[in-house]
């Protein structure tokens, strides 16, 4: 069994910090990308406040399709340059979007989300999937949760 939660009190450092050597040791020699995945949205669900979506969408034959996640039922096909999941697949660069509103093209699958933050997850310099983050407040996302997130995906990357 495993037991990992955040520590009261932590800073977004240390809370991304913890976040990432907890994936890092529930993803330690399983084969099984989906059960990583799934694993993941988890403990970012359970480290990450404030959130109403958490997880993954893969890139398949060229598109993104929905992976393990936490929350509301969600988009399952999402465009390359569509929406913000769409534009971090198609820059290779994170979105950190305070306000999904005034994001052009932004995709609502759930109405009650206000920020979102999307980093791309890349091996072999491609784009295998994004990691998705959904908030229902507005500017929920910082930079410090940016940078926690891209070295989660790095950590990953050969894991999913």
């Amino acid at each position: 069994m495993f037991t990992f939660a955040p520590t009261e009190g932590q800073t977004t450092a240390q809370l991304h910090a913890d976040l990432l050597e907890a994936a890092t040791a529930l993803t330690d020699g399983e084969p099984d990308g989906v059960a990583n995945m799934a694993n993941i949205a988890a403990l970012i669900w359970q480290f990450l406040p404030d959130l109403n979506w958490a997880g993954f969408y893969r890139m398949v034959e060229g598109e993104l399709v929905l992976g393990p996640f936490i929350g509301k039922p969600a988009c399952i096909r999402i465009a390359v340059g569509q929406g913000v999941c769409g534009a971090a697949a198609a820059s290779g660069e994170t979105q950190l979007v305070p306000d999904v509103h005034a994001f052009p093209g932004h995709i609502a699958c759930d109405a009650a989300s206000r920020s979102e933050l999307v980093v791309p997850v890349i091996r072999d310099d491609m784009v295998i999937a994004v990691i998705d983050l959904d908030s229902p407040s507005p500017s929920r996302f910082t930079q410090d949760d940016a940078r926690g997130i891209e070295a989660l995906a790095k950590a990953i990357s050969a894991r999913i």
